[in-house]
Formats: structure tokens, C-alpha cells, sequence
């Protein structure tokens, strides 16, 4: 199985599916910061070979808003040095100039000065004025809402599995099928692990979190998307039928999807990604064992 990236989330955050056209799920192995979010900077200049999908999953914004907010009704006419507007029209940070790529002499509108930042220290909470909030830590954690507990135990760097940070060891992962392991990260490039199963068969969430995406993409099907604390993500591809929708909270083992087929050309099986900051990592690091 053999599929490259820079082609949804996520043409949103996810690859490893096999196909002919490139994924839509961002390998941000490349990324200039894995903390580039709408939280940063309220605009982003479009790199050459970068697409609409591409720059939504990396900066955590669905398409759908990327396209409302900049005027935008076509992705494929998306240019080289193209400034988009990452928050809605009307926000804190919307406040900046937005361009076109330059044509010639283009006028561009100045950013208005005088408005003072809120104090430091002070939390200002406001609800998102489009359907998705601008994905950040911060937003995760807010949209989340969690109860809360104690801190965790630091884990021990000489007790991590390789690879594992203590953000995503403080997540309690669980597995998203029972099937039967087709093919494991890394195999043929893949970018997840690919399960076996039957049509119809249920597929479960990782962990609590919030439905991020739900859609069709092309080489993952019918895709869905889980965004979890700390900048991680979940990523279900070829499903039958997705059971959530977009903004809902899930929690860990709750069913969100049937098995199927959906722009596979292996057949039944799920294609499971865990993600942090769009960076593919190997699940098995933070999975228990089986």
C-alpha cells in the first residue's frame, strides 16, 4: 500500500491507504513549526506545491471555513503566495490584511493599530463565530472541557517507549477495532496500521475527544477525524457509515463508525493514524497491549 501525502484532517488533520492520488492527511515531517496554528498568526502565505486540504489540517481549520473566510468557491485556483485570513471576519485576530498574490501593483489593506492586547494573565472566552473554532492546544482543551484532576506522574524518560512523549502517554488510548493487524506503520510507507475486518464491523474511538472532520476524501473514503488533548489526532478511514458528527464530543471505546470499503481497492479494512501536530505516528507506541 503506497500513497503520498501533500494533497484532510485535517482537496483537514492524516497517508497510508493505497491509491493513485496523494492523500489528503498532511505529513508535516517537513512543517517549518509544528506549532504554526490560527492562534500564531491570523494569516498564512501559501508555499508553492501547498493546497487548500493541506494548509487546513496543518493549521487545524476545516477547508469548509478556510474557503468562507477568504472568498473562496474554487480550492483547485489556490496560489503561490496567496495570503489567506486563518480567523473569521470579525474575531480579535481577524483584524490583518488580506492579499491576493501580487499581479502587479496590488493595494493592500493596512492592519489598524491602537487595540490594545488584553492584560496578561486574563483568559477572554468567546465563542467561535462560524461553525469551527481556529484549532489550537488552548481550543482543544476549551471545546473539550475536561473534569478536573490531578496533573500525572511524569513518566521516567528511561520508562517511555521510543518516540513517546509525556503529552501523549497522558492520553488513555485504546484500540479502534478488534480485527486482525493487515499491515503495521511503517510497512510499504504506511503511515498508520491497516485492520481487517467484515463490512459493517465497529470501529470505536481512540480516546475522548471532539469529532474534528467527518467527509469524503479522495484515498480515504468516508473519513473520520477525532481531535484529542495536546495537539493529537485520530484518524479513520474506508468506514461504511460514520455514526458522530462534527463538533461532537466521543469518548474512549464509544462507536463512531462501521467497517467498509470506501475508496479502497484492498478491500474491508480500517486505516487507523495517530497524529500530533499533523506528524504520523507509529500507534503502537501509545496503544496498550492486546
Amino acid at each position: 500500500m503506497k500513497v503520498t501525502l501533500p494533497i484532510l484532517v485535517l482537496s483537514l488533520l492524516v497517508a497510508a491507504c493505497a491509491t493513485q492520488a496523494p492523500a489528503p492527511v498532511v505529513d508535516r515531517t517537513t512543517a517549518v513549526s509544528t506549532k504554526s496554528s490560527a492562534a500564531v498568526g491570523a494569516t498564512y502565505t501559501v508555499k508553492r506545491g501547498e493546497n487548500l486540504y493541506r494548509i487546513s489540517l496543518e493549521r487545524g481549520i476545516a477547508q469548509r471555513d478556510l474557503m468562507a473566510w477568504n472568498n473562496i468557491t474554487d480550492p483547485a485556483t489556490l496560489k503561490e503566495g496567496q495570503v489567506l485570513r486563518l480567523t473569521p471576519p470579525g474575531s480579535p485576530d481577524s483584524a490583518v490584511a488580506v492579499t491576493q498574490p501580487v499581479q502587479g501593483a496590488a493595494p493592500v489593506e493596512s492592519r489598524p493599530l491602537g487595540t490594545a492586547p488584553p492584560p496578561v494573565g486574563d483568559v477572554v472566552k468567546r465563542e467561535p463565530k462560524v461553525n469551527k473554532e481556529p484549532y489550537s492546544d488552548a481550543a482543544w482543551e476549551n471545546l473539550q472541557k475536561p473534569a478536573e484532576t490531578a496533573a500525572p506522574a511524569s513518566v521516567p524518560a528511561a520508562a517511555r517507549p521510543a518516540g513517546a512523549t509525556e503529552a501523549g502517554l497522558a492520553i488513555a488510548w485504546a484500540w479502534p477495532s478488534t480485527g486482525n493487524i493487515l499491515s503495521s506503520f511503517g510497512e510499504n510507507s504506511n503511515k498508520g496500521i491497516d485492520f481487517a475486518g467484515r463490512e459493517g464491523d465497529a470501529i470505536t474511538a481512540a480516546a475522548e475527544g471532539k469529532v474534528f472532520f467527518v467527509g469524503l476524501q479522495k484515498g480515504y473514503g468516508n473519513l473520520l477525524i477525532i481531535g484529542h488533548a495536546s495537539g493529537f489526532i485520530s484518524v479513520y478511514a474506508h468506514n461504511r457509515k460514520i455514526l458522530v458528527a462534527e463538533k461532537q464530543m466521543v469518548s474512549k471505546g464509544q462507536k463512531v463508525a462501521e467497517m467498509g470499503k470506501s475508496d479502497s481497492d484492498t478491500g474491508v479494512k480500517l486505516h487507523f493514524e495517530i497524529r500530533h501536530q499533523g506528524k504520523p505516528i507509529d500507534p503502537a507506541i501509545y496503544l496498550p497491549q492486546r
